[in-house]
């Protein structure tokens, strides 16, 4: 028996979206799949993503039958319940990203925090988080640590975030994990091989999950002679764990 059945009322399901082009079945498990699959509501982080999402699960319903519904930018509270009204009715609904895990650095959040205010149950499904898989990847302390999202783009402030960062992870022991466009991903790099300590460690995960995925870790000394540039407009996970004196 479902939630839905249970409850008389559908639940919200957290939808983990693919990190990239590739056949769900290879990174996401079956009772994912297969909920997905039978899901008629949705409400998205992008529309055209995830129309072509759900195409690649090969779902029976024809893509335009279902509802799919735009989840604004800085939603509001009331625009969150309203994208909820149909699990009042009955019905079940999907929460999908453009990419990785809904609410994981991501405005799913709000719709989130709107259905547990609204008593709806919220069932969080399987599926990739690149923060996650970064992590798990690059031996540093997965016990403590902190996503930052973007850094600043100047060079001098985004210097000075990187080395609050560094102080940070020496003082408090924890992993820091950041992200940057693509196309700036060789800068990223090349900044906090100058600005960081010689020993403290930086690890950047690429391309996770896909056939591409590279994950390396070095020292910044170390990566003041790698050739950056190869990882260059690439979607990236940049880590950095400080030596502690």
């Amino acid at each position: 028996m479902s939630v839905a059945q249970q409850h008389a009322r559908g639940a919200l399901y957290v939808v983990p979206n693919l990190l990239g082009a590739m056949p769900p079945a290879s990174v996401l498990p079956a009772r994912t799949i297969d909920t997905a699959r039978r899901l008629t509501h949705w409400i998205v982080e992008t529309p055209k993503p995830a129309r072509a999402f759900l195409k690649s699960l090969e779902i029976a319903a024809p893509i335009a039958a279902l509802s799919i519904n735009a989840l604004p930018e800085h939603a509001s509270e009331r625009e969150c319940v309203a994208l909820l009204s149909p699990a009042h009715a009955g019905h079940d609904i999907g929460l999908l990203s453009d990419a990785g895990c809904p609410g994981v650095a991501d405005p799913g959040a709000l719709v989130v925090a709107a259905a547990h205010a609204s008593s709806i149950d919220v069932v969080p499904l399987v599926g990739p988080s690149a923060i996650l898989l970064a992590l798990m990847a690059s031996g540093m302390n997965g016990q403590q640590f902190a996503f930052h999202g973007y850094l600043p783009v100047k060079p001098d402030a985004r210097t000075a975030a990187i080395r609050a960062l560094e102080q940070d992870s020496r003082d408090r022991h924890r992993t820091q994990l950041f992200i940057e466009t693509p196309y700036r991903t060789s800068a990223m790099l090349a900044a906090l091989a100058q600005a960081l300590q010689p020993r403290t460690s930086v690890c950047v995960a690429i391309d996770l999950t896909l056939s591409t995925e590279a994950i390396e870790r070095r020292t910044a000394a170390a990566w003041r002679s790698a050739d950056v540039a190869a990882y260059d407009r690439r979607p990236a996970i940049f880590l950095l764990e400080a030596e502690r004196r």
